[in-house]
């Protein structure tokens, strides 16, 4: 397994749940990134205070302002994120941002399934579309011809309840929007995979467990993992993903899930 050494990284989600996660454990490694991109919608409100104490003492963290689900807004922060990174590309784009109303079939409405897909789906292939430029940069000034994350990746925070063979924990919650739209969202990184692939440029759906977060709380049964749990596991994946992995559906602790 090699050992995960990037030198950007951008977040989205970042403010709380797996997002922060992410942050916290990037700023934990031996050697940092040099350049941690935290992004969420309202970077100065409540929900963004322990961001922001991070930010404070790490000056590597860089908090950006950004609605995945907005173009100008998108654009706005690869704009801000190239002019930090100078001539250097962005190794590592970690599309976590996301969203679930716990809705059964017969609940759903039109507006929850537009909002839930704009959000988990349209979100990272926007994403995906506006940083190609500097995972492009990345991969060119990366040695080698294989792919892996210390190169250039697109990691997509998908989730086994979009698994169309499993229907992972339907009788815990229907949730059918967020399903939908996390089985688009796997088709999306199949997609990215196949595009991107000829770029240098990885790219995965990764399932983050069952998570005792904000999102993954639904009722009165507790998620049987922790926030720090998912976040050992899913680094010492990333550390190991290859070409062989790209395109793949995997889980936190390296296990192919059936699509």
């Amino acid at each position: 397994m090699g050992e995960l050494c990037v030198h950007s990284v951008l977040v989205t989600g970042a403010n709380r749940g797996l997002g922060l996660g992410f942050v916290q454990h990037f700023l934990r490694m031996p050697k940092p990134p040099q350049w941690i991109f935290a992004t969420c919608r309202d970077p100065k409100g409540q929900r963004a205070q322990e961001l922001q104490n991070l930010a404070s003492k790490h000056p590597n963290v860089i908090i950006i302002p950004l609605e995945v689900t907005n173009p100008a807004s998108i654009k706005a922060a690869a704009a801000k994120v190239a002019e930090h990174l100078g001539g250097s590309g962005l190794n590592l784009l970690i599309n976590n941002a996301g969203m679930v109303k716990p809705k059964t079939l017969d609940s759903e409405t039109l507006e929850d399934m537009t909002e839930i897909y704009a959000t988990n789906t349209a979100g990272p292939l926007l994403m995906g579309q506006a940083f190609l430029p500097l995972l492009k940069k990345a991969a060119q000034g990366s040695p080698g011809s294989g792919l892996s994350c210390s190169k250039a990746a697109i990691i997509n925070m998908s989730s086994y309840a979009g698994s169309i063979e499993d229907v992972y924990l339907w009788d815990f919650g229907q949730v059918v929007s967020y399903r939908c739209s996390k089985a688009a969202l796997n088709m999306l990184s199949k997609c990215q995979s196949l595009a991107y692939r000829e770029h240098g440029v990885l790219c995965v759906a990764l399932h983050p467990g069952w998570v005792q977060t904000d999102m993954g709380d639904t009722g009165s049964y507790k998620p049987p993992l922790t926030v720090d749990d998912s976040l050992q596991g899913m680094l010492k994946v990333l550390s190991s993903l290859s070409e062989k992995e790209t395109g793949t559906f995997l889980d936190w602790e390296g296990k192919v899930l059936p699509w």
